[in-house]
């Protein structure tokens, strides 16, 4: 059975996959393991999804199962070696004991993870094992979108209603995380994801070598969802770091944009929220975000329990109110009824519209307090407040490079004369009708983005395979190895058949089998041509 390692279909003797487009006859580019590669008996390796400090996700095939999964490999940058079409990972000798302590927490951590898979809001892992003298974890391979893609088509923006019930079970995830002396420390947009049953899942899993600076990973830290702390040499990770990211998060879904980045708070701590969205938001849940967004750790929430606590308070006090109304409406009796006073009310009914009318009163003011008192300072009150509000005209500090319009080579030696960039291409490339197949099309963080950490940036970049549309080029009266030199240059494959013809020479190519030139085909396509044999000679029979 022949897999195509871009999504684990079946393709024959295809070169180009008809179901995704990859091209078969790439090489994956090392240090990664080579396509096809075979773990613990089981496993087949196809191409690359992601990577960072820590490690690196692959796309995989279960060959007991028959399920598409993944596997992540263990790979910290800078401790190991490993060659094009090798599966060993080579460890030099002052970096093994290093090297040998990350790889026992990344185990702990994982194994801890496939503990805790039954949580809604965790990946499910099935699978930890030792190999090539690294580790490999095989998670589930979900069908998820971007929870910034499903924000964006929210409007946006949520509604509290809505973000409530998705991000409460992600509270109850690092709860439980934390409680076995772990965190996640990554929370953010770009690692969330939505279910196709509608349910919010975390992804970005990595150990605390990876999410803060000091120590000997390179650390990958989420502008604006990070915490203070995290940037800071060494220092310890807990509970009121990971509450900060959760915020920040839901900060992001409720307003539509992220925090400005720690370093840029620990300078001014106020958090940019239109009065619209103030006022739309119930009062507890602006409070909540002000207390678990504080720059300060001693000033913020310091647990998952007071989180919980702040965000529901008013579904609690709800929840009394109703049950208030409803035993007070059981236990009115025939002569209370008639104990009526001059209004026309009885004693209980006085009683509960005192309370609904004091539950209204403090609610009013609360939100009067939040906007005009103790968090006049910590929220911006301007009415068109977005997130290029955020971003401010006068900084003068390093900015990201812009590798756009680029050859992928190009934008390479243009990394490494930056002193403080390493440039990451993602696993697959894209179509674009915009630029040339090898130019840079993307990248992120964007161009001309603030660089406000120190240390080494990640750039990821997403390189052009061109137009999906491809046009049949002239070869008519070509010789076979130009005809398909042409071919080739168009994205396109050729497969040769050959026939008698009284107008080509032999070895001439006489057309296309099944299509014209100036044909539009899509990028991959196996085209057959025709070569000619020469004439055909006749044979007469003996006399």
């Amino acid at each position: 059975m022949a897999l195509c390692m871009g999504c684990m279909q079946e393709i024959g003797d295809r070169r180009f996959c008809p179901a995704c487009g990859f091209d078969n006859a790439e090489k994956q580019q090392a240090p990664f393991l080579p396509y096809g590669t075979v773990l613990a008996n089981r496993y087949i390796v196809g191409t690359g999804i992601d990577t960072n400090g820590e490690s690196t996700r692959y796309l995989c095939y279960d060959q007991q199962t028959g399920d598409v999964a993944i596997v992540c490999e263990f790979l910290p940058v800078g401790l190991f070696n490993r060659a094009e079409g090798e599966t060993q990972v080579r460890v030099n000798y002052e970096n093994r004991l290093i090297y040998n302590k990350l790889k026992d927490d990344f185990i702990n951590y994982y194994r801890i993870l496939a503990e805790l898979r039954e949580l809604s809001a965790l990946l499910d892992v099935h699978n930890v094992f030792e190999e090539n003298n690294t580790v490999y974890v095989i998670e589930d391979n979900e069908d998820l979108i971007p929870f910034e893609e499903y924000v964006t088509r929210s409007g946006g923006s949520l509604e509290w209603d809505i973000a409530r019930p998705l991000f409460m079970p992600v509270i109850s995830a690092l709860e439980a995380l934390h409680k076995r002396g772990v965190g996640h420390y990554a929370i953010s947009p770009k690692n969330m994801y939505i279910t196709a049953s509608g349910k919010l899942k975390i992804s970005g899993f990595a150990t605390e070598n990876e999410r803060k600076r000091g120590t000997s990973l390179k650390s990958q830290l989420f502008s604006g969802a990070a915490a203070p702390e995290q940037y800071e040499s060494n220092f310890p990770l807990d509970d009121i770091t990971d509450i900060y990211g959760f915020c920040a998060t839901l900060f992001y879904a409720l307003t539509g944009h992220l925090p400005k980045t720690a370093p840029e708070r620990l300078k001014d701590s106020r958090l940019l929220m239109s009065t619209t969205t103030v006022k739309k938001l119930p009062p507890h849940v602006v409070s909540a975000l002000a207390n678990g967004l504080q720059v300060e750790r001693e000033n913020r929430i310091t647990d998952f329990d007071e989180l919980r606590s702040q965000l529901s308070v008013a579904h609690t006090a709800k929840a009394i109110q109703d049950e208030i109304s409803r035993t007070a409406s059981m236990n009115i009796s025939r002569s209370e009824a008639g104990r009526r006073n001059r209004s026309g009310m009885s004693p209980v009914s006085i009683v509960i519209i005192s309370m609904a009318a004091t539950i209204v009163i403090l609610a009013i003011a609360g939100v009067f307090w939040l906007m005009q008192n103790p968090l006049q300072g910590f929220f911006g009150g301007n009415q068109n407040a977005t997130l290029e509000s955020t971003m401010s005209t006068e900084w003068t500090g390093p900015t990201v490079p812009d590798f756009v319009g680029k050859t992928y080579e190009e934008a390479v030696n243009a990394a490494k004369s930056e002193n403080s960039v390493t440039l990451v291409r993602n696993f697959s490339d894209e179509y674009s009708d915009t630029y040339k197949e090898g130019i840079v099309m993307a990248q992120s963080p964007a161009a001309g983005s603030k660089v406000s950490q120190e240390g080494s940036i990640y750039i990821s970049v997403t390189v052009s395979k061109g137009a999906q549309s491809r046009t049949l080029p002239k070869i008519e009266g070509l010789s076979l190895d130009q005809a398909s030199a042409d071919i080739a240059e168009n994205g396109l494959l050729a497969t040769a058949e050959y026939e008698y013809n009284d107008k080509y020479a032999e070895g001439r190519v006489i057309g296309y089998k099944n299509h014209t030139e100036g044909e539009s085909v899509e990028y991959g396509t196996n085209v057959t041509i025709l070569v000619s044999k020469g004439k055909e000679v006749a044979t007469t029979a003996a006399q």
